[in-house]
């Protein structure tokens, strides 16, 4: 099952510094029908106004990887650690038994960033914070994994869950397959750019794609595309 979410049926808010499309209920969007997919609770495209940003708040045992599109993003935190997040880097912040910390885009453009949020198979650890370039050739006509909690993939940013989020990007005519292992059921897969088709299913720039029961999914880019997949558990 292939259950396409098209752009225009996402959620949407906009204040002034802000403009973002929630793919689950999130803030002040409420869908019971988009709760979350599995362990996966928000998938928020954000596009965030120069010298704005979120000011200094308090997260508790959650999993939040952030990916930078456009312009960069400065995080902060009670941890000490500060940084820049650019276009093409990933941030994770493991929140754990709780972190304070403010997003700000200190540039001179828009920042575009894509804000995963995924629960924790384990509450109340120490929280981190980290941060990973990724080379923009790296994913070229094959999955990448940015972050995962799953055994084997050493060279992605660690969180604390049965989860993995990917990225690939594909010219126009390339296919890429992704084959989810034994067992698990579950991945919501978001065109971040261009068209393409998910096994039978078109998806046009900015729709969101729920899978379940899929062995494994084939994108085929219809224009150059770009693709960020979560698998994540039941």
């Amino acid at each position: 099952m292939i259950e396409r979410r098209p752009l225009t049926t996402l959620g949407h808010a906009r204040r002034g510094w802000l403009d973002v499309k929630h793919h689950f209920s999130f803030a002040n969007y409420l869908d019971p029908r988009r709760m979350n997919w599995g362990a996966l609770r928000a998938w928020n495209d954000e596009t965030i106004a120069p010298g704005a940003g979120f000011p200094a708040l308090l997260h508790t045992d959650v999993e939040i990887i952030t990916c930078v599109r456009e312009g960069a993003l400065t995080h902060e935190d009670d941890l000490g650690n500060r940084g820049r997040t650019r276009a093409g880097d990933v941030q994770v912040m493991s929140a754990g038994s709780g972190l304070t910390h403010a997003e700000f885009n200190m540039e001179g453009g828009p920042a575009r960033v894509f804000q995963i949020w995924i629960e924790p198979d384990r509450r109340g650890v120490p929280p981190s914070w980290g941060r990973k370039t990724f080379a923009r050739d790296a994913c070229d006509g094959h999955f990448v994994t940015l972050a995962s909690g799953i055994e084997g993939d050493e060279d992605a940013l660690p969180i604390r869950s049965d989860a993995r989020v990917l990225a690939v990007a594909l010219k126009a005519g390339q296919a890429a397959t992704y084959r989810f292992a034994r067992g698990r059921r579950r991945g919501y897969l978001v065109a971040s750019k261009g068209r393409l088709t998910v096994n039978d299913v078109e998806l046009g720039s900015g729709d969101g794609a729920a899978i379940e029961d899929e062995a494994d999914v084939r994108i085929t880019a219809l224009d150059d595309a770009e693709v960020l997949l979560a698998d994540t558990h039941a």
